[in-house]
């Protein structure tokens, strides 16, 4: 377990950033599927593969956060989660076809093997010990519905993965709740918050950094026109902008109110269990709407062309609003009128263009973050 110091928080290990390195992967994958299959049907699914992902990345970053990532048992369970988490990242353009099964059995290792792991860590600490177990239930009872979407026909897996997603996220809601082993007390949960935000920080910029990644290599197979260019600067624009308003002072900020928070679990569970979830899928989405643009950044835009562009900054303003809703339960007025004024946008997606677009949602971004910049300077 992991020595607590008062004032101190837990440094994150150079083999949590190694472990970190595999969701590149994995998040470049789902945007992928994504751009490859564009449709309604598409981005559920698309959706619903990155909330397995985050899922395995999220649950090992709250372990991390009561283990000592610098001993030799730890490093082992965290290198045999990443060589799941890249079982899993391979067989996600086919997840929901000729390796649904491989998927998920991935999945399910990686989520019981990691409760199985932990019962031990903490073998002499009976409220941990309980809270593992409880953990372990439900982890189980999802893995039973995820193998059986694997084995049922492509058809049917949706139904049986939606049905498992709904174990997984309504269980830490409900507290773990098991008969027998009654509800886990947030209060009782012994995190630390500055840890946790900063895991979830990285996971932030691992997705970033894919979009910087995705865009540079679609653009250097392309002509260096001047829609092309405006195309990329418009790209790079907004990843900046978004970078800038999720790690300006809110973000500092939350560490610091996490140390004098009176139940720091209830907390970090909706502010880095929950909320991240749609920053993220704004992000991924933003990306794909980028390559859209670097592919077609002239004439009209197409409804999911659109959907992309301004869809992915509209979902990243609304999740990082929400993020602070979850700290201090109050919501940014301003990144909900940007939000506004990416769906005023919406309503000229047939005469404007993709590089249009791209460029008016690049700017809602920029106007935002100077705003926010600008407060944050009189305040």
């Amino acid at each position: 377990m992991r020595e607590r110091r008062a004032g101190e928080h837990a440094r994150v290990g150079f083999v949590e950033l190694f472990f970190d390195l595999v969701f590149v992967f994995a998040i470049t994958q789902v945007s992928h599927l994504l751009i490859h299959h564009p449709t309604p049907l598409g981005a559920l699914e698309s959706l619903m593969l990155l909330m397995a992902v985050w899922w395995s990345w999220n649950y090992t970053s709250w372990v991390t956060n009561w283990v000592d990532v610098e001993t030799t048992p730890v490093r082992l369970m965290i290198f045999a989660i990443m060589a799941g988490g890249l079982v899993m990242a391979m067989a996600i353009p086919e997840a929901f076809d000729a390796r649904g099964l491989v998927f998920a059995a991935a999945y399910v290792a990686i989520q019981v093997g990691r409760s199985l792991f932990m019962l031990w860590c903490v073998r002499s600490d009976p409220g941990l010990t309980r809270n593992f177990q409880r953990i372990l239930i439900w982890s189980s009872v999802a893995g039973v519905l995820w193998i059986a979407g694997g084995l049922a026909d492509p058809h049917d897996r949706l139904w049986w993965w939606l049905a498992a997603l709904a174990v997984d996220y309504a269980a830490p809601a409900m507290g773990f709740r098991v008969p027998g082993l009654g509800k886990a007390v947030t209060a009782d949960w012994t995190v630390e918050g500055a840890h946790l935000a900063e895991r979830v920080g990285l996971f932030i910029i691992i997705c970033l950094g894919e979009t910087l990644m995705v865009t540079g290599a679609t653009f250097a197979e392309l002509e260096w026109t001047a829609p092309h260019v405006w195309a990329l600067a418009s790209s790079f624009v907004t990843c900046v902008a978004m970078w800038w308003l999720f790690f300006g002072r809110a973000h500092e900020a939350a560490s610091e109110h996490f140390a004098h928070a009176a139940d720091v679990g209830a907390i970090a569970r909706r502010a880095y269990t929950y909320a991240p979830i749609v920053v993220i899928a704004g992000i991924i989405l933003a990306a794909v709407g980028d390559e859209f643009v670097l592919a077609h950044p002239l004439g009209h835009a197409e409804p999911h062309v659109a959907a992309a562009i301004l869809g992915g900054p509209l979902l990243f303003l609304f999740g990082s609003s929400l993020a602070i809703f979850a700290v201090w339960g109050r919501w940014s007025v301003a990144r909900l009128m940007g939000c506004v004024a990416l769906i005023g946008l919406a309503f000229g997606w047939q005469v404007l263009s993709p590089l249009t677009l791209s460029l008016s949602s690049s700017a809602v971004l920029i106007a935002l973050a100077a705003w926010e910049g600008l407060r944050a300077q009189r305040s």
